[in-house]
């Protein structure tokens, strides 16, 4: 299984204890939690069960989501042979029923119990929350041969309600595991697994478009250039991603209308928005109920909240990092006229041009580990950001990214996404010395500036290549 070692070995470990285990996996959706665990304990699930989706709830709302959860979880318990009985009232007897049927099958050896989508279940004043950690204090926990892994995409809730518990569910976790989106190198291990030949080039830009999500990367289709597959998932007729923006915000957050006005506001804007001028934009109060949406699109890898460089820590700004959903807002959303082969047929239109160096920035933060291994300095405790200088400064600049070492370096990183070497020419090279001059004032005099271009192929060798003390391109991206 591709990316995810580590995770299966954790779980053969929790396989081989001797005690009740209770397992968080979270991490955002679609980015294969559930496969992982199928994968891994593939033939020996003892009872398995998934929320129903709010969205498909609401569809279908002859009934209310309460009674729609519990009859479905009613249902879950008859598959897997649990004798007749009437359909449970409440989460505490339908947990009494999963006892139960736990019980009669118990044979001494491992049970598994897969509740899947867990935060779909606890629909307003459910009682769920009270009846699982009945369920798990009262009677799981003391199962020395019982593994209950609960598995959701609503991280905020994963980490509210269990990771941060301060009731009944203090510290009872045994484990939790963030599952992260595949990195470049292991979306070449994907496609080259399944057959889809593509250059690092193209993976790149498919990175840039999927943000390296397991489900979106099942749709490539082999035999089909990168421009194709595109056009197949977000521009044609029957494109499967078409409308996965709001399914993907309505399935995970109980208020998706302001989670995607944040969203949509951040990705008019690089380098990302204070708290104050996000709340203004989208009409909202600073008040508890924004901070928890802010809070919530961070712990599902949404958005970061950093300092830019050289600001105070009261300027904290808030930054789309999802390429998924910058893509599709860029291109995607209420554009429905394009045609079939928009992909193909604007590779080198401005817009698209434009994308791919804003888009670039963003593969580039998700991959600093692998941009300080190859500067040599992996081991080296480091933060980054990127940096600009004040709107109203007449010598305004910015950098695309600054790594700030603790051995008195930093690295002023320029990235280009360029179909061949990049080259520097004199203005350029005019450029770079104004910028690294500017940045020299908000730096200690014992700090040392290093030049430092983040590229796709290499640089150029000319009179001005000597600027930057170190290239790196997207071979160094795709290392481990």
């Amino acid at each position: 299984m591709i990316g995810r070692k580590k995770e299966i070995e954790e779980f053969n470990r929790i396989l081989n204890s001797d005690r009740a285990q209770l397992v968080a996996v979270y991490g955002r959706r679609r980015v294969g939690k559930t496969y992982l665990v199928d994968e891994t304990f593939k033939g020996n699930i003892t009872f398995r069960h998934a929320g129903l989706s709010p969205v498909e709830v609401e569809r279908g709302a002859s009934i209310s989501p309460l009674k729609a959860q519990l009859k479905h979880f009613y249902n879950s318990l008859l598959l897997h042979g649990m004798k007749k009985e009437e359909c449970p009232d409440n989460w505490l007897d339908a947990f009494l029923m999963l006892e139960m049927l736990l019980e009669s099958k118990d044979n001494s050896k491992k049970q598994i119990v897969f509740l899947d989508e867990l935060p779909w279940m606890d629909t307003h004043k459910s009682g769920f929350i009270t009846a699982f950690e009945g369920f798990w204090n009262t009677w799981g926990c003391h199962r020395d041969n019982l593994i209950v892994i609960i598995c959701g995409s609503a991280t905020s809730w994963i980490t509210d309600n269990l990771i941060n518990n301060h009731g009944g569910l203090y510290n009872r976790l045994t484990f939790e595991m963030k599952l992260s989106p595949f990195t470049l190198g292991e979306c070449e291990q994907y496609f080259a697994q399944e057959g889809i030949k593509l250059s690092r080039y193209d993976i790149t830009q498919a990175y840039m478009i999927t943000g390296g999500i397991p489900y979106y990367l099942s749709y490539f289709k082999k035999g089909k250039s990168l421009p194709q597959n595109i056009d197949e998932l977000f521009f044609s007729k029957t494109a499967k991603l078409k409308n996965e923006f709001e399914r993907l915000f309505f399935s995970i957050f109980n208020r998706p209308e302001m989670m995607m006005s944040i969203i949509k506001f951040l990705s008019t804007r690089n380098a990302g928005y204070t708290r104050t001028e996000i709340a203004s934009h989208i009409g909202c109060s600073l008040g508890g109920t924004f901070t928890q949406a802010l809070n919530a699109l961070i712990e599902s890898d949404f958005i970061v909240k950093y300092v830019p460089f050289g600001y105070s820590k009261r300027m904290e700004h808030y930054k789309l990092v999802d390429p998924f959903c910058m893509f599709y807002i860029k291109f995607v959303e209420n554009k429905n006229k394009l045609n079939e082969t928009f992909w193909q047929h604007n590779q080198v239109s401005q817009s698209v041009v434009s994308w791919r160096g804003f888009a670039f920035e963003g593969v580039c933060f998700n991959h600093i580990n692998q941009i300080k291994n190859a500067l040599g300095i992996g081991g080296v405790s480091a933060t980054y950001s990127a940096w600009s200088k004040r709107e109203d400064d007449a010598e305004g600049t910015q950098v695309d990214l600054i790594i700030e070492r603790k051995d008195n370096v930093v690295n002023m990183c320029e990235i280009k996404f360029y179909g061949n070497d990049f080259s520097v020419n004199k203005d350029y090279h005019k450029t770079l010395i104004n910028r690294q001059e500017l940045l020299s004032k908000e730096l200690s005099q014992r700090v040392i500036i290093h030049n430092t271009l983040i590229t796709t192929y290499g640089l150029k060798y000319n009179e001005y290549s000597s600027d930057f003390d170190s290239v790196i391109t997207i071979d160094d991206l795709f290392d481990k």
